[in-house]
């Protein structure tokens, strides 16, 4: 575990330490929680956009989805928000 001086603004500070009181639990494991939630968040959206700029580079190429995968994908979906329903 490595420390991090992090200074906070006033009101931050004080809903931070509000929160810990209200949860019982140590200011710094909430900044942590809530910093590595941030983190996670930010991973999956850099994941997304690069899966989805292969996506949009493969289009139409030899490595675009093959036709007959892409139309039993879209059969599934449709059949099971049917029986979601």
């Amino acid at each position: 575990m490595k420390n991090f001086h992090l200074p906070l603004p006033e009101s931050t500070y004080d809903q931070l330490r509000a929160a810990a009181l209200r949860s019982q639990a140590p200011a710094t494991a909430l900044a942590r929680e809530a910093i590595e939630a941030w983190l996670r968040e930010q991973a999956r959206k850099a994941r997304h956009e690069a899966i989805a700029a292969y996506a949009a580079e493969m289009s139409g190429t030899r490595f675009d989805m093959d036709p007959d995968l892409e139309s039993a994908a879209v059969e599934h979906l449709l059949k099971t928000r049917k029986r979601a329903k």
